[in-house]
């Protein structure tokens, strides 16, 4: 029995380490690129920047960091079992500030170094 100074129990919410979640998220090639990126002081959590790849993140909490020339601004909606398909990993965020209309995204760009069209 709680004293009658006792606080209430507050809910806690399930939190993931940020290097695991920007992975699974495919922000991130590997997981240690994504660690090194936030031991780097790279990536803020609700406008405060972090500097442990430990950091626990959960549903609701915006994270910004740089990725391919810009600054990425997202709202992290799920925290994810695995690093899953890409159409699964669009499911655990949303983009709050996403590239103008007819901007390519690195993953639709055609061809690379050395390869021919046709």
């Amino acid at each position: 029995m709680a004293g009658p100074g006792a606080r209430p129990k507050t809910p806690v919410s399930p939190k993931l380490r940020i290097d695991r979640w920007l992975w699974q998220a495919r922000f991130f090639r590997s997981r240690t690129m994504a660690a090194d990126e936030v031991a780097e002081g790279h990536i803020r959590v609700n406008g405060q920047r972090i500097g442990k790849p430990g950091y626990g993140v959960g549903c609701g909490d915006v994270l910004t960091f740089p990725q391919g020339g810009r600054i990425r601004l997202i709202r992290v909606l799920a925290l994810g079992q695995r690093r899953g398909p890409s159409d699964e990993a669009l499911r655990l965020y949303d983009d709050l500030d996403p590239p103008p209309e007819g901007t390519p995204r690195a993953d639709e760009t055609a061809g690379g170094p050395g390869e021919e069209a046709g």
